[in-house]
């Protein structure tokens, strides 16, 4: 190798990080406008041209990064949840000597910061017309695949005795209840998890090889 493909080779290197730095970016700030849309007006009322203007770019960049207005919908929800499954993983990591605890706290604290959040009180107060609601329900796979893989590690990593298979079965069945109880509130969030943690309470003990 020459010293100048050597040079090259390391210029593209170190470039890397700064591409990624730069795509995060952009996606933040897509996001952003997105949220920031959402506060005056419904999801089926904006346009991916909104979003771009909202952001300070050209709809064809907002294209390029998601695809279509639907993938950036998904992309979107996901990106929101986020900060639910952090709260989700912190709340179960406190109690991984009390498996049933585990599960109980996790579901509370999902459903309260969902509660607390403005953007799932846009979802809530959706009608069927508003447009975000199927990307939770009748489009959801994704968001769903995503939640559920992301609760499977956090269960495998607490409880490594775990068999793979009922570990990503426990998980996803938590995903779709508070999915369910999100869109479709009962009670308050810990009288929620309390009914949960008696439901499952069982098939946890032995999924986690506690029982």
């Amino acid at each position: 190798m020459t010293a100048a493909a050597g040079t090259i080779g390391a210029v593209a290197t170190a470039r890397t990080p700064y591409q990624q730095a730069a795509k995060a970016l952009l996606r933040e700030t897509l996001f952003g406008a997105a949220r920031d849309e959402l506060q005056s007006r419904a999801w089926s009322e904006i346009t991916m041209s909104n979003i771009a203007g909202a952001a300070g770019v050209s709809r064809q960049t907002l294209y390029k990064e998601f695809g279509s207005r639907d993938e950036f919908g998904q992309a979107f929800v996901i990106h929101e949840g986020e900060r639910f499954l952090d709260a989700v993983d912190e709340a179960v990591r406190q109690h991984l000597d009390d498996p049933r605890a585990a599960v109980g706290a996790a579901l509370e604290t999902f459903l309260r910061s969902a509660g607390e959040d403005p953007l799932v009180r846009i979802l809530l107060s959706d009608d069927g017309t508003g447009g975000m609601l199927p990307f939770v329900t009748t489009q959801g796979m994704p968001v769903v695949q995503w939640a559920t893989a992301r609760l499977t590690a956090t269960i495998e990593e607490g409880w490594p005795q775990a068999p793979a298979e009922k570990a990503r079965l426990l998980a996803e069945s938590l995903v779709r209840l508070a999915i369910s109880y999100v869109t479709a509130p009962g009670g308050p969030p810990e009288e929620t998890a309390v009914q949960a943690g008696e439901l499952l309470g069982p098939f946890i003990d032995r999924a986690l090889g506690t029982g």
